[in-house]
């Protein structure tokens, strides 16, 4: 399941075409939150309050959290708090993609990988965008959705089919034994 949230309206329909679910404070500012040029505008501090509060219990449950908010010719707005990254479950990781403007997220280090005290990463890769070819990232991602959606039933509820061809040919462990055919003697 994917979501995905910004100031600007535009995005809305954009995140929406592409399967993920689009998460905002959908009030009068955010109707004005875009300039002519198509960038975000800077948010009041009422704004900045009911999106953060809105995304705290939504952070909470994700296991991969990427931010990538920039304002022109200012540092990286910080939307993900410590608090929120403590909310996280060990194992879960964030990708800060601002990183080179100060980045996005509380704890963030630039050429760094942090690991906070409950088990979450934070990576600081400067230029990440630019270490992968934009046709093998989508590709690559239209791969994983496709094997991530075998996993789940119509409602989005975590169901495989172990009897599903392509997840039969994964599988190589179930219930404590091994059960690929060529790992079996």
């Amino acid at each position: 399941m994917v979501t995905a949230t910004d100031v600007r309206p535009a995005t809305k329909e954009q995140v929406e075409s592409l399967g993920a679910k689009f998460l905002a404070v959908e009030d009068e500012e955010f109707k004005n939150a875009q300039t002519a040029g198509g960038y975000a505008k800077e948010m009041s501090d009422e704004y900045k309050a009911k999106q953060a509060e809105l995304l705290s219990g939504h952070i909470a449950k994700q296991d991969i959290v990427i931010t990538t908010a920039l304002i022109p010719g200012r540092p990286a707005p910080k939307l993900v708090s410590a608090e929120q990254v403590a909310s996280m479950r060990a194992g879960s990781i964030i990708v800060d993609l601002a990183i080179e403007q100060g980045g996005n997220v509380v704890g963030a280090k630039l050429g760094e990988t942090a690991v906070t005290a409950n088990g979450v990463k934070i990576l600081g890769i400067p230029n990440l965008p630019g270490r992968i070819a934009t046709d093998a990232s989508a590709l690559y991602a239209r791969n994983l959705f496709a094997l991530s959606s075998l996993f789940l039933d119509k409602e989005g509820a975590f169901a495989p089919n172990f009897e599903d061809e392509i997840l039969k040919a994964a599988l190589v462990t179930q219930g404590g034994a091994v059960v690929h055919p060529s790992l079996l003697g």
